[in-house]
């Protein structure tokens, strides 16, 4: 909706908390008032109508993106999907169905959110079944249910009971918190939480019972993924596969400011090289899965 291009947007330049304290200025809105704003917007296509109720919600948008921390995904880049959300629901918003805005706009900020963060996170280390995505979401709420919030591979007991609460195998809990996790965790990890114990993970590994090639099995999917990864980006150019690098693959991504002072181009161009360069990715990406028998990545 080209009618927000004057919203306060945040970014890495300004912080975090200056952006809260922006949007805190805009005032809330009582159910009367929301509600003529709604039709107006319904009945007239005012801009402006509009443009008040984004901005009375921009701090729903962000406490909800608060909620999407820990997936190595800029925190900025979040709330602007959040953002991205909300403005899809004011557009569709019907004030006549009886409920607050609010209560019909966390459905989208969550789900474009979540778009944003499966499409991020599909290119190396998620795959697109639903058993996957529903891990994805729902695993570190589970870990935290059972206690289990240290780093590393999880206790025996903690996958079994994560497994029945979410209805999933032990495998694809196992599989998913190690790519959560960013790599897979040594056999000689203490388990204990305060890394005092001398119980070791292998030691609670029964050997008659241990499946090393399911182990194994998702160790080389991973290392055949990143291996893709390395192949697909022969598809880009040299400035295409810098962008991208420094956007979506480094630990303390670059800004698109100081990408646009390095290359002598405006915010945006580096924006639409960064997507595009996204998509050759996806694409070669896809075909590269395809052809291996993998699940095909998002």
């Amino acid at each position: 909706m080209s009618t927000y291009t004057n919203l306060p947007a945040p970014s890495p330049e300004q912080g975090l908390n200056r952006y809260l304290q922006e949007i805190r200025k805009f005032p809330l809105l009582e159910p009367e008032e929301e509600y003529m704003l709604a039709k107006r917007w319904v009945d007239h296509q005012d801009a402006n109508a509009a443009h008040q109720m984004v901005t009375s919600h921009l701090r729903l948008a962000a406490k909800i993106a608060m909620g999407y921390r820990g997936y190595g995904l800029p925190q900025a880049e979040v709330i602007s999907e959040a953002n991205v959300g909300l403005m899809q629901a004011v557009k569709r918003f019907d004030p006549e169905k009886g409920f607050r805005l609010a209560t019909y706009a966390m459905w989208w900020i969550r789900a474009s959110i979540q778009e944003y963060i499966l499409r991020s996170w599909s290119l190396v280390k998620l795959g697109t079944t639903s058993a996957q995505k529903k891990l994805f979401f729902n695993l570190r709420k589970a870990k935290a249910k059972v206690g289990a919030l240290e780093e590393g591979d999880l206790r025996p007991e903690n996958v079994a009971q994560i497994a029945k609460d979410l209805s999933v195998t032990e495998e694809e809990v196992i599989d998913m918190n190690r790519r959560l996790s960013g790599s897979d965790a040594s056999l000689n990890a203490t388990v204990g939480s305060d890394g005092d114990s001398v119980t070791q993970w292998q030691d609670w590994l029964e050997d008659e019972d241990s499946d090393q090639a399911g182990a194994y099995e998702a160790q080389d999917e991973l290392h055949a993924r990143r291996e893709m990864l390395t192949e697909a980006m022969a598809v880009l150019n040299d400035r295409e596969k810098d962008i991208l690098m420094q956007r979506r693959l480094a630990e303390d991504p670059v800004t698109l400011e100081e990408l646009s002072e390095s290359y002598g181009v405006s915010r945006e161009r580096i924006r639409q090289i960064e997507v595009r360069a996204f998509e050759k990715i996806q694409e070669k990406m896809r075909e590269l899965a395809k052809r291996k028998g993998m699940a095909v990545p998002a």
